[in-house]
């Protein structure tokens, strides 16, 4: 277990999981540096927890501002113990609907801001020898939904990357998991969401209907943002954290029924599927 006080980072503390978790990890006596797009949100956070919460400005898709906060973290206190990729949006719209400009945009944000912290993060912490890196995913990353493909396809990508990154950082003492959140009482349903500009009617009996159940339920989810903070920090605690942490029923069902249904899928094919090698 990493001695207290721990240095935190975690990326998109404006509201949400990300402002929970600060807090949280903030109360417990750590220090919690997150980052903010806009300069005026900078002292609110400041003052959530005096001498423990420093806002600092950063639109993660500037990559080259990362080094710099980086830098200024390890001049003032010598380490940076955990990453927290949290920033993030919702895309909405069906596969035929989102526009290559929105599909790179979401994954710029979800996907590559996420990479070039984790890569920013892990000289510091092969240089200190210890570290945990959490990336915030979400069920989305495991299982997808019709009128969300580009954002499963931004979370898929970050399971994978994070997958093979927790098998190259074993033996270097840094862990790597990934947060996998059903619906919470957040903003990303809602004001942290985006919708692809183009709509085609024949998609919305199903990818419509389902933008905007997710639309409807915003403000309204029952997951708390603040039991999942207490649950991460629990993780963070542990000496053999997991690689990954589903946050709610809703999202330990989700992923049960996956499983279920890969493994079903497997069966049924597998005689098929598996006579395909050169005759011995």
């Amino acid at each position: 277990m990493i001695s207290s006080p721990r240095i935190w980072l975690i990326t998109g503390v404006s509201g949400g999981l990300g402002r929970a978790l600060a807090l949280e990890a903030a109360q417990s006596g750590d220090i919690v540096f997150g980052t903010l797009r806009k300069p005026e949100q900078i002292d609110e956070f400041n003052d959530l927890v005096h001498g423990k919460t420093f806002g600092i400005e950063l639109d993660i898709n500037k990559y080259d501002d990362i080094g710099p906060v980086v830098t200024h973290i390890i001049d003032q206190f010598g380490k940076i113990d955990v990453l927290v990729n949290n920033a993030g949006y919702g895309l909405f719209g069906a596969v035929e609907e989102v526009s290559m400009t929105e599909a790179r945009a979401q994954m710029e944000t979800n996907f590559f801001g996420a990479l070039a912290m984790t890569q920013a993060i892990l000289p510091v912490m092969r240089s200190q020898k210890s570290g945990h890196i959490l990336q915030v995913s979400s069920i989305a990353g495991i299982s997808s939904n019709p009128g969300l493909g580009m954002y499963n396809a931004s979370k898929f990508a970050l399971e994978g990357l994070s997958e093979a990154l927790a098998m190259e950082t074993k033996d270097l003492n840094i862990k790597v998991t990934l947060i996998e959140p059903g619906p919470f009482r957040t903003d990303w349903a809602g004001s942290s969401s985006s919708r692809a500009a183009r709509i085609i009617p024949e998609y919305d009996a199903i990818a419509g209907e389902k933008i905007r159940l997710i639309n409807g339920y915003s403000g309204q989810q029952p997951g708390d943002p603040v039991k999942a903070a207490k649950a991460i920090i629990t993780i963070v605690n542990s000496d053999e954290p997991p690689l990954r942490l589903a946050l709610g029923k809703i999202a330990v069902e989700v992923i049960r029924n996956k499983i279920r249904s890969m493994e079903k899928e497997l069966d049924q094919w597998e005689e098929l599927g598996a006579n395909t090698g050169f005759e011995e």
